[in-house]
């Protein structure tokens, strides 16, 4: 048995529920928690005064002991309720300079290649629960521009790719996202997963793409989980390779954690 354990993880910038500060010891805390051998992360800063200047990335890759990582940054500046940022737009990735948000990846094992995919904002802005002190309410957040990555890994058994992604809360705008990255994902090593926050709740991704869900359980709020937007999907694989399954609830993220044990 080869066991891959992969993880998915939104970590609000490592922002903590009960007192709103985000602290790198928590984020690494969290990350060895986790224990994943490759994770797909989201909602990730990189040098944020909100964070610490930090790179959230390197800090998840450092506490895993995860040689090969990655940070995309889908905007320069700060998201928030005003728009203050600007889209970053380099075709691999590398435009990091500077304080900057987006998703990351962290693999135990060697990455023979990065991929990087980039959405537009969707033109519209909606009313999103929003973690607050003491509790959580709404406010309206204009969409922001969206990243996804892939990383051919050279694993025990041969190469194979995890690809992860943060998709756009915007109904419909998500649907088209994920379609197009399940197609930009064609060509790309067997099996394949695909691991991320698509913003579409239960089996809806598995409906979208025909790829194999390999866990159906609820992400989201970290604080009494009722709805699952984060996801590990495969193609290639079947559901008889899932040896075990986990959501972590952690002192920070209003999402929980989703740890998959695969059987390559």
């Amino acid at each position: 048995m080869t066991l891959l354990r992969v993880a998915t993880f939104n970590l609000l910038h490592g922002r903590a529920l009960d007192d709103g500060f985000a602290d790198p010891q928590r984020l690494r805390d969290a990350a060895t928690r986790i224990d994943a051998d490759v994770i797909g992360l989201q909602e990730v800063d990189r040098y944020q005064e909100r964070s610490g200047t930090v790179d959230q990335t390197e800090i998840v890759a450092s506490a895993l002991r995860a040689p090969d990582w990655r940070f995309v940054p889908a905007v320069h500046g700060t998201p928030g309720p005003r728009v203050t940022w600007t889209p970053a737009t380099a075709a691999n990735g590398a435009d990091t300079v500077g304080a900057t948000y987006g998703i990351g990846m962290a693999s135990r094992w060697p990455v023979q290649e990065w991929r990087v995919l980039r959405f537009p904002a969707a033109p519209l802005s909606l009313p999103l629960l929003t973690p607050v002190a003491g509790g959580a309410r709404f406010v309206r957040i204009p969409d922001e521009p969206r990243v996804a990555m892939a990383a051919v890994v050279d694993g025990p058994t041969g190469p194979l790719t995890v690809a992860t992604a943060h998709l756009t809360f915007v109904p419909l705008y998500n649907a088209r996202q994920l379609h197009t990255l399940v197609r930009w994902l064609d060509g790309l090593p067997r099996p394949a997963l695909l691991a991320g926050d698509f913003n579409l709740p239960g089996a809806l991704p598995r409906r979208l793409t025909g790829w194999t869900q390999l866990v159906r359980a609820a992400t989201y709020p970290s604080w009494n989980p009722r709805v699952q937007f984060d996801h590990v999907l495969a193609d290639g694989l079947p559901q008889r390779a899932v040896r075990g399954a986990r959501v972590v609830r952690l002192p920070l993220s209003d999402h929980a954690a989703l740890v998959v044990e695969i059987d390559l």
